[in-house]
């Protein structure tokens, strides 16, 4: 795990290097650089698998150049395909061997997280992984290129640092700005599954996969999806535990993905300790007591973690530091303390459970949303679409309905937050009803074009194109890449999600349960405590202390010197914010504020 850097056209050498410098963080083992005339191509090392410096990047065969962040699983499979002299025994000359026997569809051959940059003659590929675990962020300007794997790379060689209005608005419907936004104008980022190609001064972006090429109802039998998903998960575990030549640690929490992680690492061998967190002043938020009752029932060490109140209102900074721009994830800032122990005890890399709640459907909403879709089905619904239209409420069902009623997509993504009457009534400009939905919409092409109609499968692309690659996971990137630390998510492997996705839809959803297919996987390898635990997810009391912080009336403060949102609507959700409603709406606001004050006031 690493941070790639590069600049393609005129350069200062001091101000190149000072850039890549603001990434040693994600590679503090090995830093390699190349210096040519208009070329600068670098890479600051974490050496996970063959820490050995015959691996150091960049990587220089012939007249390509490869720089890459990032882990190839299935690079040992590769070798053996492959007719190439490997002087190394890691994973970054199997990507150059790859190319040579197979040109730009090499990635296709890949299995892992990367983000990858090769530039073969007067040609630069850069390449994000299918599923976004990975960042890629590049900018133009005149005769330059540039690519980094953080923002913070990229905006010393800015010639003048301006908001990105489509950055902001997407950020406040969805948690995180869409791709390609980025929250500088200039900075853009490449979305999973995508390539792009500079050569002679032109950009060109594409995809290399889509899950939605994925035949659909492939599996139509329980029985016969229960025994594929086991086999493909432990196989995506068991891919991840082994391949490391460093001390490994794993998260969990007391539920169902933390504990399935931790049974087939236990299985397989791996005696690994386990991390959990927990709150001083607010233990009904944690999880210690039902990680600390897992950890006994699986047979694992465990330590827990405690945030106090000072520690996390200490840790403000520096969370939105390593963020480099908003993202409306008030749990990064309990990731950043308990990462900061992970490191402590000097762990490299850690596993981690994200995407198990898209696959399996593990968000009540979504079953909500399931039996909305039959709202559209109304014959005589005129009248209420004329009630919704003139009774509007804050509440988001209110825009479900509303959305049902008008024959609308009604699920955009489990991220979004402010709709577009929200936002309509609180900021100082005219947003159009359903204009948030345009930030989405290709993904929403796609899936009207492709052989999948089952509503489910929308919510499960869409949530794992932005929810997750572009909020969870670019949180936990970052967050981890900040403590020096490669985060793997077995559940994003890119083939078992390909299962899930060939799998009958209603199979994940016809009975009405949460994760049925991942609890019937593991109710005979999991105690039924830990299968039939309420889901809590990774609550804080975020709200708590952003107001014992006293740092609340930033969002006001900022906003009398920008003038964005109307004062007494914002003032009305601050209000029901301290009242326990809204909350996420507000601290998506604060996070906001914070960075238009440090950045561009």
């Amino acid at each position: 795990m690493c941070a790639i850097f590069g600049i393609l056209g005129n350069y200062e050498p001091q101000q190149a290097r000072y850039a890549l410098s603001l990434m040693q963080h994600r590679g503090p083992d090995a830093c390699g650089i190349i210096e040519e005339s208009n070329l600068f191509f670098a890479h600051s090392r974490l050496s996970i698998n063959d820490t050995h410096h015959r691996s150091n990047q960049p990587l220089r065969y012939s007249n390509i150049l490869l720089s890459f962040n990032g882990e190839i699983y299935n690079y040992q499979e590769l070798k053996n395909e492959l007719d190439f002299d490997f002087q190394t025994e890691g994973d970054t000359e199997v990507i150059i061997a790859a190319y040579l026997q197979w040109g730009v569809d090499f990635v296709s051959h890949l299995r892992g997280m990367f983000a990858i940059a090769l530039k073969d003659g007067d040609t630069l590929y850069l390449f994000r992984d299918r599923l976004g675990k990975k960042p890629l962020f590049y900018m133009q300007q005149n005769a330059t290129f540039a690519f980094a794997s953080e923002l913070r790379a990229l905006k010393p060689l800015l010639n003048h640092k301006e908001l990105n209005t489509d950055a902001m608005l997407s950020y406040l419907s969805y948690l995180a700005p869409t791709s390609p936004h980025t929250f500088f104008d200039g900075m853009k980022k490449l979305a999973p599954s995508e390539y792009l190609i500079y050569k002679d001064g032109k950009v060109t972006v594409s995809r290399y996969f889509d899950l939605l090429d994925t035949t659909p109802n492939i599996i139509t039998s329980e029985s016969e999806a229960l025994q594929a998903i086991t086999q493909h998960l432990q196989e995506a575990i068991e891919l991840r535990l082994n391949n490391s030549n460093v001390a490994m640690a794993t998260l969990l929490s007391g539920g169902i993905d933390s504990a399935t992680i931790n049974y087939y690492a236990k299985n397989a061998g791996h005696e690994l300790l386990s991390y959990s967190l927990g709150f001083e002043e607010y233990r009904k938020y944690d999880e210690l007591d039902a990680a600390k009752e897992s950890a006994k029932l699986l047979g694992i060490a465990n330590k827990p973690v405690i945030a106090t109140k000072e520690k996390f209102i200490e840790s403000f900074d520096a969370v939105f530091d390593a963020l480099d721009e908003p993202i409306n994830d008030p749990a990064a800032i309990p990731l950043y303390i308990l990462l900061a122990e992970v490191k402590k005890d000097g762990h490299k890399v850690v596993l981690s459970g994200e995407g198990s709640d898209e696959l399996f459907l593990g968000y009540r909403q979504y079953f909500e949303y399931i039996e909305l879709e039959k709202a559209k089905e109304l014959y005589h619904a005129n009248w209420l679409k004329k009630y919704f239209r003139s009774n509007f409420s804050m509440n988001r069902e209110w825009e479900w309905y509303k959305r049902a009623f008008e024959h609308e997509v009604i699920f955009r993504c489990s991220s979004e937050k402010f709709t577009d009457m929200q936002k309509n009534q609180l900021l100082r400009r005219n947003i159009r009803d359903g204009e948030s939905m345009g930030y989405i919409q290709s993904y929403r092409d796609r899936f009207e074009a492709s052989n999948h109609t089952d509503e489910s499968i929308w919510f499960s692309y869409i949530d794992l194109h932005h929810f997750q690659s572009e909020h969870f996971l670019a949180k936990l990137d970052r967050i981890s890449m900040h403590h020096s630390i490669e985060s793997r998510t077995p559940f994003l492997d890119h083939k078992f999600v390909s299962l899930i996705f060939s799998i009958a839809p209603e199979l994940r959803y016809r009975d009405k349960v949460t994760k049925s297919l991942l609890k019937k996987v593991m109710h005979n390898k999991l105690p039924p405590t830990i299968i039939n635990r309420k889901k809590k997810g990774f609550s804080n009391p975020y709200m708590e202390y952003l107001i014992d912080s006293g740092r609340l009336g930033l969002i006001e403060e900022v906003n009398e010197q920008t003038g964005m949102f109307k004062k007494e609507v914002l003032k009305r959700y601050i209000q029901t914010a301290k009242k326990g409603t809204f909350k996420q709406h507000i601290w998506g606001l604060y996070v906001l504020s914070y960075f238009i004050k440090k950045e561009l006031l």
